[in-house]
């Protein structure tokens, strides 16, 4: 039996009213990224987004994903429309005027459903990895970066570039915390990730989203916080007022020491980071994982025994 995601109480609404946040929210628009054109551009950075005609990309042959469910793609379509395509799309360049998806096909496809002409996106050079590890790198420390930006850059790095969390925050020269907690922004539905990239929300405010788990509700509270122009501490105590539930449940998760996340990194790679933590301030909680397969299981016991553990 699937968990039933516990929503908060009709005070929510009651509190929005009629909320129209139509006049607020407006596409996101890459104003500072270049149009690619068939001429060789010697002195593009592999970590910029570009802005690629969409006639010019072409799916990969070797997706293994064969479907795409197409109500899906029209609500992810529909989302593009309103507040523009929030996370780019990764290509690489098959000759001066064809590109080939690496990923983001889904993206990709929502994109022409929405109609767009042109499509941000990183190009990813057959170059050197340590020449593409050090663009990433160099890109993040630029002071201009919205905290979106930085935590699309830093899944580049685990993604592309084949690095670990621990060993990414030692190229960046960040807490291992910090960067975990960046990449949790990901993890926030696409008008909260829009108002945050926008700065119409703030990463503290971002963070305490993040501990409700239902979508519809985090984005009922993001349109509260911009309606009401709440400071983080009245969002934390609005979410404590309208949590139906117990505290040791659903209340609002505090940071994790930073040991909590080594846990989750280092038992969460046997299982695809397929893995949550729940934590009260008091330092109780539960650790639960999925798992796909037995062999999964049979992995992570042989690393068990072999460590004598």
């Amino acid at each position: 039996m699937s968990k039933q995601q516990r929503g908060l109480g009709k005070g929510l609404g009651a509190l929005l009213g009629d909320a129209d946040l139509s006049q607020i929210r407006k596409p996101v628009e890459y104003v500072h990224k270049s149009v690619v054109s068939t001429e060789t551009d010697t002195d593009r950075n592999t970590a910029d987004i570009m802005l690629i005609p969409i006639e010019m990309i072409e799916p990969n042959p070797f997706q293994p994903r064969m479907s795409f469910d197409n109500d899906s793609l029209e609500e992810l379509a529909d989302s593009i429309r309103s507040l523009g395509l929030i996370q780019p799309v990764t290509v690489r360049r098959k000759s001066p005027d064809r590109y080939q998806i690496i990923s983001g096909e889904r993206r990709f496809r929502a994109c022409r459903m929405a109609g767009m002409e042109e499509i941000p996106a990183y190009i990813r050079d057959a170059n050197d990895q340590g020449m593409l590890e050090m663009a990433i790198v160099e890109n993040i420390q630029r002071e201009d970066l919205d905290p979106i930006e930085v935590a699309m850059s830093y899944e580049r790095l685990i993604e592309e570039c084949h690095l670990t969390q621990e060993q990414m925050a030692m190229r960046v020269g960040k807490k291992r915390a910090s960067v975990t907690n960046y990449l949790r922004l990901l993890k926030l539905p696409a008008k909260v990730q829009h108002d945050l990239k926008v700065g119409l929300l703030s990463v503290g405010h971002a963070k305490v989203l993040l501990s409700v788990e239902n979508p519809q509700v985090q984005e009922q509270l993001c349109d509260l916080v911009i309606k009401g122009g709440l400071s983080v501490r009245q969002l934390e105590d609005k979410v404590r007022k309208l949590l139906a539930a117990p505290e040791q449940e659903n209340g609002l998760v505090q940071d994790l020491p930073e040991h909590y996340s080594r846990v989750l990194d280092i038992v969460g790679k046997y299982f695809e980071n397929n893995i949550s933590l729940k934590r009260t301030s008091a330092g109780k909680g539960t650790m639960t994982i999925h798992f796909s397969s037995d062999e999964e299981v049979r992995k992570f016991l042989k690393v068990l025994e072999d460590s004598n553990i």
